[in-house]
């Protein structure tokens, strides 16, 4: 039998970038079309009805052409596009095609693209991309950070076999764990099993394999669903990691401002009381409408295969856990500037209470002047 060869695929690298409060989408489009002449599209799902599957606020997809990588000495050409979700999260993606390559090619391909570009490379790529876009589109920027916080996943995509090859067939026919994991060594099987328990099929002929940083997707078809609905969840693991770290660095501060408000017995207590509910109030705010928006970012109501992968995604990303941990610190905000509310009103009463004694004993001390 003939060796089994990838025909053709992709290695998609992504990378993600919390950059600011908000992205107005519209304008961005209009500035990235005048200043760059670049192309601009809506993003949708390609093969999913929009029923089924679809953005609240469907991201702008930005072309930023093909770049030349230097992959082990080898010059490759990867396209790299940027979507920009309204939220304040950009995704690049650096899509390297392939084709002909044995299956030991791909996964070594695979593997030597992270290498050298993944996480634990120091590379100007990525912020040089970042640093394009925040140029080009700062009046659409809202509030931008400087967060260092970043997400990344590495895609493996298989369109066409050599062969006619089922989904269910691959796992007989090519080791995944390679390439899923990014490990020469052996594993147990214990972590072997680990490994490929998150897989999913729809069509006889496609397979979807997730782990935390890596996926394999055998799509003939070609579309790009799946890798979209990838990039969706690590953009809301993204937004949710940066609240979570932001509502962790305030917490300590709310809890000093609450200490020196209280030690604050005087005519201002009241108005402090009050000011610091406020800025509490303001923080939830803000805090509940963006993790909102990244929860609801995409609607998954009819398509039940997309919704078991994108459900699974967000569980294998522990999406919901920090989201979790950042509802919890939102809850402790919460209680805190209500109990700050209720002590500035219990102030006023006081406040009110004493003046009223006071101008009782005023009047009292005039009608006994006038006697005297």
């Amino acid at each position: 039998m003939n060796e089994l060869l990838v025909q053709s695929g992709a290695v998609i690298a992504l990378r993600l970038f919390d950059i600011a409060y908000s992205i107005d989408l519209t304008m961005a489009e209009d500035l990235w079309g005048g200043k760059n002449g670049g192309a601009t599209t809506r993003s949708k799902l390609n093969t999913t009805p929009a029923k089924a599957v679809a953005f609240d606020v469907p991201p702008v997809l930005l072309s930023l052409g093909t770049l030349p990588i230097s992959v082990d000495g080898n010059l490759m050409t990867a396209t790299a596009t940027a979507r920009l979700y309204d939220f304040g999260v950009v995704a690049f993606s650096l899509k390297f095609p392939v084709a002909s390559l044995s299956w030991k090619e791909f996964s070594d391909f695979a593997n030597t693209v992270d290498r050298v570009i993944g996480p634990n490379v120091e590379t100007d790529l990525w912020i040089d991309m970042l640093s394009k876009i925040k140029d080009s589109l700062a009046p659409a920027i809202t509030r931008p950070n400087q967060s260092n916080l970043q997400e990344d996943h590495l895609i493996a995509v298989v369109h066409q076999w050599n062969r006619p090859l089922k989904g269910v067939e691959i796992f007989d026919q090519v080791d995944l764990v390679p390439l899923l994991s990014g490990e020469k060594r052996t594993l147990s099987e214990g972590a072997t099993r680990d490994l490929l328990r998150q897989r999913f099929s729809y069509y006889e002929d496609d397979l979807v394999v997730l782990t935390w940083d890596r996926a394999f997707i055998y799509e003939p078809r070609s579309d790009s669903d799946v890798a979209d609905i990838l990039e969706v969840a690590n953009a809301q693991l993204l937004e949710l990691r940066y609240y979570d770290e932001l509502l962790d660095d305030e917490l300590p501060r709310m809890y000093d401002l609450v200490e020196q408000t209280h030690r604050a017995a005087n005519l201002l207590a009241p108005r402090r009381f009050a000011n610091l509910a406020r800025k509490l109030y303001t923080l939830v705010a803000e805090v509940t409408e963006l993790t909102e928006r990244a929860d609801n970012v995409l609607q998954v109501t009819e398509d039940v295969y997309l919704a078991r992968v994108y459900s699974a995604a967000l569980e294998l990303f522990r999406v919901r856990m920090v989201g979790a941990a950042v509802d919890r610190k939102l809850s402790i905000v919460r209680d805190t500037y209500a109990a700050l509310y209720a002590e500035a009103s219990d102030a006023r009463g006081e406040l009110l209470e004493i003046a009223i004694v006071i101008l009782i004993i005023l009047e009292l001390a005039v009608a006994l002047m006038r006697h005297v």
